[in-house]
Order: structure tokens, then C-alpha cells, then sequence
């Protein structure tokens, strides 16, 4: 494919609709090509070692994964106002990539067995990869090109399954096969990506002190809060794991599996409009802002909907067809998860809604007020309702968050300018400046 120089030409924008359409079935895909490759793991293997090691490796470099990316991406395909460029942002994710990796290890070091930790570095670097590859995106989605972004999953997830089984069935070396997984995600950077970047803008990378130490303190709270997120489901996990043993904590997890559908369904429905919705409250026309955070909210209970009534019909022969006979008696546990999917949907959108509009301490104070609720939660629901009290649980204390960022969301809305005025403390367009509860 051709792509014209720098500035010689600009893709037009597509359509929302488009947007969607390319950015969900790009992301499937890729979601899909990756858990294939846990599933080729333990089909190529003479045993258990492999994929053992490489949940530990996925399990380990995902908890670290959240500080590498900085919260950034909802950051960057909000700054309308261009704070900051495209070379910065990618100097910047470098710069927290490092950090993470160092982190990583030392943890590593610490904690797992030294045969992992080559093992742990490899896997790092392959999705350090794919997280400067997302900073690609915010440039696409910013010009409002998302069916690059969704090209490049397609390519990406392709790519790295089809190098991964290559190398692992002919060496049987996780090593080696998660080596090749990082040369064909490099290969679409490099030949696919930045050429597409260039095309909008010029690509390179840099950053100042002053800009790193800036955007480290304005995005530290999101960061925060989203460890604090992440963990909403693990307290009432472990809770379960204690009170029940670790065949009940199997027996959910594996029913669970089938409802991340539901969580990244109600992503991929807001993503693509996480550049439109401070486009609104910077021009100040609120009731566009509302006509489309009223789409967007039934749009999240419309796929929870269909999931619910879908895996009501089709959910016991799923979970057959994948664990077996064993797990159909626990088929009851699968509508509760279904509702504590759309539950933790709504806490992401709301915080993800409130960062493009530069609340960030509404993300905050509403991630923390979501953890603190799930910890007598657990305790409660998983007494009486067993299993099901981690989906109750969980559901509970995302709504309680949700409410709590809904509020902060108003409030901004009852300041917001009337149309063609700025709002201030939106995307800011000077470097040093910050909103009121920016970076606190």
C-alpha cells in the first residue's frame, strides 16, 4: 500500500459508524489471536510447563502494565487542543515503559523463580511494543481514522499467532516463540503504523524534563485510580479463595471467562468517542454532550442486554464445549457475571469520560469510593450468596463508584460555558497550566 508523504495528503475522516465497526472487529480479532495463543500453548506442549510459565509471565508484566501506560491513551486521544505533540507523548510512554520494566523485574527478582525471569523480560518488551503502537492510534483516532487502528490489530493479532506457533511447534521454546511474537508486532510499527502517522503529521520522539515531570504529576491521581479500579474484583476473589477454597475460585473464574465479551463490547462502543465528547464541552454544546452520553449509556446496556439473554440460551453448552461436562452445574453463576460486566463497563466509561474532560479527581475519588465499598461487600455477599457474592460484590461497588463520578460529571456540566466560549480547566492549552482538580 502507497502512503503519501508528510503533509502531501490527508485521509478524510470517517463517519462514527465506521470508526466503530473497524475499531471493534480489529480489536476481536486481536483479543481472539491472543487467546489462541494460551490455548496453542498447551496444545503444542509435551506438558504443562510452558503455559504455566506464561501465565505467570502474562499475569506479572499485566500487573506493571498499568503504570507503563500511564493512563495515557484516554489522555491523548482527548487533547483536542494539541497540549502536547505526538513526540512527546511517545517520549513520555518510552520514559514510563523503562520505569515499569525496571520495576518489573525487580519484582520478578523478589517473588518468582529465577528460570522466569528471561521469560517475564521477553514478555514485557512484546507488549512494550504494542503500548508505543497505541500512541500511533491516538493520532489516528484524533484524525478520526480508526480504520488504521483496526488494520493494525487484524495485523498485529495475525501476525504474532501465526509467528508464535511457527516457532513453538517447530522448538518448543516459549522463548523463542515470544522473540518471534515481538518481531511481528515490530514489523506492523514499522511498516504499517508510523507510515500511516506520517501521513498526518511528522514522527519522532522528545520530550523535556519539565513536559515529563508535567504530565507525571497531571496523570499520577488516574493512575492511582486505576490500580485501585483494577482491583475491585480481586478483593472479593480472594475473599472466596479463603472462605470457599481454591475449587470455588476455579469454578468461577472459568465461568467468568465468556463475560469479558460484555466488558470490551461496552469499550469498543465508547472508545471511538472519547475525542467527541471534549469536543462538546470545549465548544460548549451540552445538549449534544448529552444526546451522546444518552446513546452511548443505553448502547452499554443494550450489549449487556443482549449478552444476558444470549448467554441465558447458549451459556451451558458454551461452558461445556470449553471445561467440560464438570462445569454445567454451575451455569446459574453466569447471568450475575453478565450483570457485574455491565456494572464495571460503566465505572470505566464514566472514569474514562471524566479524564477527556480533565476531572480528575471525580476519576479518583470515584475509583476509591468503588474499592473501599467492595471490601465489607465481599464479606457480606460471599457469605450469603456464595460464588455469586463476587459478581454482587463487584457490581455493587462499581455502581456506588459510578454514581459518585456521575455526580462530579453533572457538576461539571452545570459549569459548563455556553457554546463558543472554553471551558477552562478542559485540555488546557498552555503546558503548565491545570484544572482545578488536575493531577490532585
Amino acid at each position: 500500500m502507497s502512503v503519501p508523504q508528510v503533509g502531501a495528503v490527508r485521509y478524510p475522516p470517517l463517519s462514527t459508524r465506521e470508526n466503530m465497526l473497524w475499531n471493534s472487529a480489529g480489536s476481536i480479532i486481536y483479543l481472539a489471536c491472543q487467546w489462541f495463543v494460551t490455548v496453542l500453548v498447551v496444545r503444542l506442549s509435551s506438558g504443562y510447563g510452558a503455559a504455566g510459565l506464561l501465565s505467570l509471565a502474562m499475569s506479572v508484566v499485566g500487573t506493571f502494565g498499568t503504570f507503563a501506560n500511564y493512563k495515557m491513551g484516554t489522555y491523548q486521544v482527548s487533547d483536542i487542543k494539541r497540549e502536547n505533540g505526538t513526540e512527546e507523548y511517545l517520549g513520555f510512554r518510552l520514559i514510563t515503559l523503562t520505569g515499569a520494566f525496571v520495576a518489573c523485574i525487580a519484582y520478578a527478582l523478589a517473588t518468582c523463580p529465577l528460570d522466569a525471569l528471561l521469560t517475564i523480560a521477553l514478555y514485557f518488551i512484546f507488549k512494550g511494543v504494542g503500548l508505543v503502537i497505541d500512541i500511533l492510534h491516538g493520532v489516528d483516532q484524533l484524525n478520526r481514522r480508526m480504520d488504521f487502528i483496526g488494520k493494525s490489530f487484524i495485523l498485529q493479532g495475525l501476525s504474532m499467532l501465526v509467528a508464535f506457533t511457527a516457532v513453538f511447534w517447530l522448538t518448543e521454546s516459549l522463548n523463542g516463540a515470544i522473540v518471534a511474537m515481538t518481531v511481528a508486532v515490530l514489523g506492523v510499527l514499522v511498516l504499517f503504523d508510523i507510515p500511516h502517522v506520517r501521513a498526518f503529521e511528522p514522527f519522532g520522539v522528545r520530550i523535556t524534563a519539565k513536559k515529563t515531570a508535567y504530565l507525571l504529576r497531571r496523570s499520577l491521581s488516574a493512575v492511582v485510580a486505576a490500580v485501585a479500579g483494577s482491583a475491585i474484583f480481586t478483593v472479593p476473589k480472594q475473599y472466596l479463595l479463603a472462605v470457599l477454597g481454591d475449587a470455588s475460585l476455579g469454578i468461577y473464574s472459568s465461568v467468568a471467562a465468556p463475560a469479558l465479551i460484555v466488558q470490551m463490547g461496552a469499550t469498543y462502543l465508547y472508545v471511538p468517542l472519547l475525542d467527541i465528547f471534549p469536543r462538546h464541552y470545549l465548544e460548549g454544546r451540552k445538549d449534544e454532550f448529552l444526546k451522546l452520553l444518552g446513546r452511548t449509556v443505553v448502547g452499554i446496556i443494550v450489549v449487556g442486554a443482549i449478552c444476558f439473554v444470549a448467554l441465558g440460551v447458549v451459556g451451558e453448552w458454551a461452558l461445556c464445549l470449553l471445561f467440560g461436562d464438570s462445569i454445567v452445574p454451575y451455569a446459574y453463576l453466569l447471568q450475575p457475571v453478565v450483570v457485574a460486566s455491565v456494572a464495571t463497563a460503566f465505572l470505566w466509561f464514566f472514569g474514562d469520560l471524566l479524564i477527556t474532560i480533565r476531572c480528575f479527581r471525580g476519576n479518583f475519588i470515584g475509583n476509591l469510593v468503588a474499592f473501599a465499598a467492595v471490601l465489607p461487600l465481599s464479606v457480606v455477599c460471599v457469605n450469603f450468596w456464595g460464588m455469586n457474592g463476587v459478581s454482587f460484590a463487584g457490581a455493587a461497588a462499581c455502581l456506588f463508584g459510578a454514581a459518585v463520578m456521575a455526580v462530579f460529571l453533572a457538576k461539571r456540566l452545570g459549569e459548563m460555558p455556553e457554546q463558543g466560549s472554553e471551558a477552562e480547566g478542559a485540555a488546557d492549552g498552555e503546558t503548565g497550566k491545570e484544572s482545578d482538580d488536575g493531577g490532585k
